[in-house]
């Protein structure tokens, strides 16, 4: 598109995004294709992605320049582009028009969709469903949007109640939008929801769904203590005696519960007995861990993120992406969850207690590493040693004068100091959390976990040295495990450098 084609178009998209909720709807398209004709056709899945979720709830101050410098970090990380989580709140259309003008402006091919947030939006009306179509016709054209199968690329989270003043969830999504007369021709939807049913009633959803985002992927969210102590206690050890570094025996032991296929396998199964091509949509997370009390939104607990759940997921994911189209990074900048890869920037949803000072882009930089074996089918070379290092601010049993308490499920995380290593050469590493507290390791060259235990009151420090010389040394200044907390924090500390 030309330059004065782009300008264009944008100031078009300035006048429409002022109008999204107010948009009369359309006359019944020529184009007149039915969905039922585009749910059994064969997909070419040869071309995998990678997106990251980006609360736009989160960019209440963002400019054009905040969605650039997003834009231009997420794609020198193997990102490809945004799921842009909407709902409903007055401003949002305006950051959203501010995203795609800004990756029009990139001069690239960073890939955008929007992410219905079910959770906000309302859909009890047939009203309400005009909102998500006019999302979909003010962007169907832009060059930087994501069209699969020549369709307009969508997803939700949630929408499984959503019934659009019909008689049923199906009928609602159904006639109200994937085959309501507005969304045909170049206005057609490509519909991969995350909606929370089991995937057995998938087939109820034909017409409906042209794949799966199987949000919960990401975490093992069903795990107890009890089952963790269990895969434990048949590596020869428990929750309360599990110190020191992950032996082989226990990460084997945990492998079986920590960044898994399994709930992919149970969706990919469920998809295939509707149609082979359906698509599937799979998550990849770091962390989680929310903290907010009753008189808030009374969300407190973990899901259990060590024993390197994030590179784990992803070797996972690499093994199997023959069975997965998509992979979406949960999340960009969702702080209330802890699980953010992107700076911290924007308006925080009242989570500074447990965000402020814990960046995480250090797990975005690993990001790529992974990204783009996925996308390609083979690992890149290393060409740089570097270290990765995170840990919780506090040990899990410690008492704080915290009225919101204990998340749920804090039992089950450790008081561990988890290592990444990339080295291009066999090499030694030191990792210390004490002055008295350390152990070195014989990595070889590619990618090595490591770990050792944390101590109370004490720093992380990591060291990779070859040939009786140090390459990287990386030392935070600004981490204690501090054993007497004034709040509860389970959110990680994330470190990294490179030679």
């Amino acid at each position: 598109m030309h330059a004065s084609s782009i300008v264009s178009y944008i100031i078009g998209l300035l006048v429409a995004a002022t109008l999204v909720h107010a948009l009369p709807r359309s006359p019944r398209s020529p184009f007149g294709h039915s969905r039922s004709s585009h749910i059994m056709k064969k997909r070419d899945n040869s071309t995998k992605y990678v997106f990251a979720h980006h609360m736009v709830g989160n960019t209440y101050p963002y400019t054009v320049d905040n969605w650039a410098s997003d834009i231009s970090l997420a794609h020198s990380s193997g990102i490809d582009g945004f799921a842009l989580n909407v709902g409903s709140d007055d401003w949002q259309p305006a950051r959203v028009q501010d995203a795609y003008t800004a990756a029009a402006n990139s001069g690239t091919d960073f890939q955008l969709f929007i992410s219905f947030d079910m959770s906000a939006l309302p859909g009890s009306s047939a009203d309400d469903a005009q909102t998500l179509r006019n999302y979909i016709t003010i962007y169907a054209s832009h060059p930087n949007q994501l069209k699969v199968d020549g369709r307009v690329f969508a997803s939700t989270f949630s929408g499984e109640s959503s019934t659009f003043g019909q008689d049923s969830v199906q009928d609602g999504w159904k006639s109200q939008f994937t085959q309501h007369p507005d969304l045909t021709g170049e206005n057609a939807v490509y519909f991969v929801p995350s909606f929370f049913v089991d995937p057995s009633t998938f087939n109820q959803y034909q017409g409906i769904m042209d794949g799966d985002f199987n949000w919960n992927s990401g975490w093992p969210v069903s795990l107890t203590s009890d089952q963790l102590n269990s895969a434990l206690s048949g590596a020869g050890t428990s929750l309360g005696s599990l110190t020191g570094a992950i032996t082989s025996t226990i990460s084997q032991a945990v492998s079986q519960l920590v960044g898994t296929m399994d709930s992919d396998t149970q969706h990919l199964q469920a998809l295939s007995s509707v149609s082979s091509s359906l698509s599937y949509m799979a998550a990849a997370s770091p962390w989680f861990f929310t903290h907010y009390g009753v008189s808030s939104y009374n969300k407190n607990w973990i899901y259990l993120a060590d024993f390197f759940l994030y590179p784990t997921r992803w070797e996972n994911l690499v093994a199997n992406r023959g069975s997965v189209d998509f992979v979406e990074c949960i999340s960009w900048n969702d702080y209330g969850e802890s699980h953010y890869l992107g700076p911290i920037e924007g308006a925080q949803p009242n989570s500074q207690a447990w965000v402020d000072g814990f960046n995480h882009t250090g797990w975005l930089d690993m990001t790529n590493y992974y990204a783009t074996a996925f996308k390609t089918g083979s690992y890149p070379q290393i060409t740089q040693d570097k270290i990765y290092m995170w840990a919780r601010p506090h040990p899990k049993d410690a008492n704080a004068p915290d009225s919101v308490g204990k998340p749920t499920g804090y039992e089950m995380d450790q008081d561990t100091l988890w290592a990444v290593v990339f080295a291009t050469a066999p090499a030694s590493v030191t990792l210390a959390t004490s002055d008295s507290t350390s152990q070195t390791f014989s990595v070889p060259a590619g990618v090595s976990k490591l770990s050792v235990a944390l101590t109370p009151g004490g720093y992380m420090h990591g060291t990779v040295s070859r040939n009786g010389a140090t390459v990287v040394d990386l030392n935070p200044s600004d981490y204690t495990f501090n054993p007497n907390p004034q709040t509860y924090n389970y959110n990680a500390y994330v470190a990294y450098a490179s030679a």
